[in-house]
């Protein structure tokens, strides 16, 4: 079940005793992205305070995905058992401004081709999805993209109709 399975890799990464959990949403059923792609998902964020680095805090992230199960080969977006994503970190932009503009502004059709080598902070395509918006919603509202200078609730207002079609509280 993916909500049992996204509570206990939460539960896996605050092992670590450099990462810790100090707010979270609720979990959302999600129909799969892009559409069509298998099976509903089950969403949610948290904000976490940690001493790790952003390149240390997804590899520990990483570290529990591959735990579950995951694999990171085959095709961008097909279905898989679990998959966290380091959204931000703080108005952190990385790897610097210019790259991140244009990982943000990558058409779709390169979007599900092309994978950045490094990480690219924050997300470039948080500001375009209700799964993402809406969970961040919860537990980070106020928080300002640091390139769009929108905080999470207004890049939720702006979305386009239907962008949250679907999603609902998930029953755990």
């Amino acid at each position: 079940m993916p909500a049992e399975t996204l509570r206990k890799a939460l539960s896996e990464l605050t092992k670590n005793t450099n990462i810790k959990i100090v707010a979270n949403s609720r979990f959302w059923r999600t129909p799969a992205f892009p559409k069509g792609s298998g099976p509903d998902y089950v969403n949610a964020a948290v904000a976490l305070s940690t001493g790790l680095s952003p390149q240390q805090l997804l590899a520990e992230m990483h570290r529990v995905e591959a735990s579950f199960g995951r694999e990171r080969k085959g095709p961008r977006w097909q279905a898989r058992v679990i998959d966290l994503d380091l959204l931000a970190y703080g108005d952190l932009v990385l790897p610097d401004a210019a790259t991140h503009d244009a990982w943000r502004a990558l058409p779709p059709e390169r979007q599900a081709e092309a994978a950045p080598e490094g990480l690219v902070l924050p997300h470039p395509r948080m500001q375009d999805r209700g799964f993402v918006l809406a969970p961040l919603a919860e537990v980070a509202p106020d928080w300002r993209h640091p390139r769009l200078g929108l905080t999470v609730a207004q890049m939720l207002s702006h979305l386009p109709p239907g962008a949250l079609e679907g999603m609902e509280p998930a029953t755990t």
